[in-house]
Formats: structure tokens, sequence, C-alpha cells
């Protein structure tokens, strides 16, 4: 079998025929491929640099290392599944988690990579035994209340250290960027989180220019009067450069509060994977454990080098639901513009200055829109939460995730947030489920269409 390296010439290589698409294995003209490619830098740049920069890691490594994951995901599935992989959005509340317990960003990157692992193995376990493995132990009910309780989880960022560094900016661009998410259709309504940050760095500088220094919460931490967008690393940072690099480091209590994330994720990867399939008409069932497991490497390599997780990004499926071409030749032009882009240390430091109250007003919707997406999985899924066997475990898991409640278990061990709101859930439904009369035990409906849904009839 080939590495889905070569392409045929989709009709004239200038535009898909009326009600055609460009397959995976097509193309068009290399000019309108790299232009396409470049398109899907833009549409995952929003969510793809505000990650890391909320996570504490170097903006320029985590888009370099994206063009690495969607290179290997890519030669993985055998260019059978378009798709790019960027930084992933789930491990923000556990950077914090983890930073807030005294760890620091070594930390992180190596909890995070022990997820990558576990994830791959999880990706050949379903290719070995089929995914009704993933759906009898990680039912829709445990998905969607572990997808909701991280994103909550994340509620006191936003209100405690983002929107307090300017509150006005922050609420103009939370305005600005539902608006966009909303009025706006095709390629812009999924770039809403760029136009939101591009607003708000205006709005930013023109603040400073009229009302001068905010005394606020600053970078550091500190209550300080400060600018609200200081470019100074820009001038400093060169053109060309390699991002910084660090090791992982491993411990224990930081890498159970990151676990509860592999559930999310598988999640993630089988919605992306059930919604590319269907819109480029290629059943894509038998590449889930593949995708799964090519997620999973992606994240090991780019942690062991100081990176962030990488997962595949609705975002780019949105565009191409918009445009009608699933070629993986973009994708792989995308991945190259990637490198190219982590090769700026002067690209990184305009991404690493965005303003406190840009970012508060951008995570109090981002936020809220991960933990909806529990929600999601439970509609689609038609969880009855009617039924105690369903609504105890998620009722207390997800209290405990988003409260941040804790479990002393030793002098020097503790179960907190997100990790015990996950076991809560997860042993709690099982265990309940054991001892529920026969009544309470519908059947459970298979995880289908995961976290997301996509449309292809949105006006470009």
């Amino acid at each position: 079998m080939g590495l889905g390296v070569r392409w045929t010439l989709h009709g004239d290589g200038r535009t898909p025929a009326p009600g055609a698409v460009v397959k995976p294995d097509e193309r068009l003209s290399w000019p309108r491929t790299a232009g396409l490619g470049a398109q899907h830098v833009v549409a995952m740049f929003g969510a793809s640099f505000v990650a890391p920069v909320l996570m504490g890691l170097d903006p320029n490594l985590a888009i370099m290392m994206s063009g690495v994951a969607t290179i290997l995901f890519l030669l993985a599935t055998r260019g059978r599944i378009p798709s790019y992989l960027g930084c992933s959005l789930s491990f923000v509340g556990v950077a914090a988690a983890i930073r807030a317990q005294g760890g620091g960003s070594a930390a992180v990157t190596g909890a995070i990579l022990v997820v990558g692992g576990v994830l791959l193995l999880s990706g050949l376990a379903v290719r070995k035994f089929g995914a009704r493995i993933i759906h009898a132990a990680m039912p829709p009910v445990v998905t969607g209340a572990v997808v909701m309780l991280i994103g909550f989880n994340l509620a006191p960022v936003t209100a405690g250290t983002y929107w307090p560094a300017d509150q006005w900016t922050a609420l103009l661009t939370m305005l600005v960027t539902g608006a966009a998410v909303v009025c706006l259709r095709g390629f812009w309504s999924r770039i809403a989180i760029f136009l939101g940050l591009v607003f708000g760095y205006a709005v930013s500088w023109v603040f400073d220019r009229v009302f001068g220094r905010i005394h606020s919460i600053d970078g550091s931490g500190r209550v300080t009067d400060h600018w609200r967008l200081d470019l100074s690393g820009v001038a400093k940072a060169d053109w060309i450069g390699l991002p910084s690099l660090h090791a992982p480091s491993f411990h224990w209590s930081a890498v159970l509060v990151a676990l509860p994330v592999v559930i999310a994720l598988i999640a993630e990867n089988a919605g992306h994977v059930k919604a590319v399939g269907e819109m480029i008409g290629d059943p894509l069932d038998d590449q889930l454990g593949t995708a799964i497991a090519a997620d999973g490497a992606a994240t090991m390599i780019s942690t062991s080098v100081g990176g962030p997780a990488n997962t595949t990004y609705s975002e780019n499926i949105g565009v191409m639901a918009a445009t009608r071409v699933y070629s993986t030749a973009a994708y792989w032009a995308a991945a190259g513009f990637a490198l190219l882009f982590g090769l700026c240390p002067k690209f990184g430091a305009v991404v690493a200055a965005v303003p406190g109250g840009v970012l508060g007003g951008i995570t109090v919707i981002l936020y809220g829109m991960i933990g909806l997406l529990g929600a999601q999985i439970w509609v689609h899924n038609k969880v009855d939460l009617r039924n105690p066997l369903n609504l105890v475990p998620v009722a207390a898991g997800v209290i405990i995730g988003v409260g941040g409640v804790s479990l002393k278990v030793s002098q020097n061990f503790e179960l907190g947030g997100i990790a015990l709101g996950t076991i809560v859930v997860l042993l709690g439904y099982h265990v309940l489920r054991a001892l529920a009369p026969a009544h309470l035990k519908p059947r459970e409906p298979l995880l289908d269409a995961g976290t997301s849904e996509y449309d292809d009839d949105r006006p470009a």
C-alpha cells in the first residue's frame, strides 16, 4: 500500500465541477493547492496559537510541531483521512491545574506525553478489537460528562486571570468574536477566533493611546501599571531561528490530572473521522483506530521536545466542508507552511504578546464551547438524564470537577478537580450499572458522531 502522496489532477485543476468534490487522492493545480494549504493554516491559527499561550508553552514550537504532527498523521492513515493536527485545547485546564500545584512546563509536557502514550495504545486496541471496546468502556453518558467538566473547569482561569487584566477589552472582544462565529459564513466563520484576536489587538493598541497604561493584573500575576499591548519582545526577536526546546519530566500527581483527557480525545477523534467519512463519501470506520493511534504518536513526539499535544482540528474540517476540497495535498502544503512559521521567532513573539484582556474575551466563549461539546454528545446520542443510573454519577462528577473538590488520600497524595471528577463519573457509572435493576439498564447507543457535525451546505 502506498503512503498517499500521489494525487491525480481534478478536472482542469482550477475549481471543482458543480456538485463535485476534490477527493483525498486528487488535487487542484499546485498554486491553488498551496493557497488552500495557507488557508488551512489561517483556519487553525486562532485556536492553535491561543492554546500554547494559555498553557505557557512556546507558540513557535507549537506551530512547528503541528506541521510535523500533520505529516505523521497523513502518512499513518495513508492519505485516506484529510486532516490537520493542531494544538489541543483539551489540555488547557490540565496545564492550569498542574501549574497551580507548582509544576512547570516540563511537568505539563511530561503529563501530556503519558496521555499521548495511552492514546496510542487505545488506538492500537481499537484497530485489533474494533470500536466497541471504546463504546463499552466509555459510553456517551460518561464521555459527555468528562468533556463537560474539562471545559467548565477552566471558568476560574478566565474569571480570575484573563478577564481582570482589562475587562472592557475582554467584553468587546467577546462580543465581536461571538458575532463572528454566528453571523459570518463559510471560511470566515471558521477563523472567528483569529478575527477576535486581531480585533482585540487593535482595541488594546487604541486604548493604550487614548487612556494610557492600565492598573491591573499583568502576565506575571502582579497588579501593576502596564501597557495592554506590549510588543517589546517582538522587536528583540530574530526573524529566523529555532524555537526553544525542553525535555519533559514525569510526576504522578500531574499525570493523574491529565489522564482523563484521553476520554475527550477519543470522542473527538471518533467524531472527526465520522464527519470526514460522511463528507468524502468513504466510510472510514476501519481507520478510527489508526487515527487515534496517530494522534497519540504525534502528541508523544511533540511533547518529547517541549511542545503541546496535537489532535485533529474541527476548524479545518469546516474549511473542507465549505470549499468541497478534501485533497490531502493541501494538508501537506499546510504542514510545510507551519514548519516555516515555526522557524520565525518574531512571528511567535507577536502571538506571545496577546493582551490578557483579549484572552479574557476569547476564553469566555472558547472554554464554554469546550464544556458544551459534552452536552452535544448527550443530545446526539439521546442520553436520558432522567434515568438515575445516568444522572447520579454525572451530577456528582461534574460538580466535583468544576468546583475543584479534592480528596486527600495521604500526606503527599491528593486527587481533585478533573481527575477526581472523571474517576467518579467513570467508576461510578460502571459500578452503579452493575448494581442497578434491569429496567434502568437500556442498551447503550454507540458513540457515533462524537463531538462535532459539519454541514457542507452553508454558503461560503
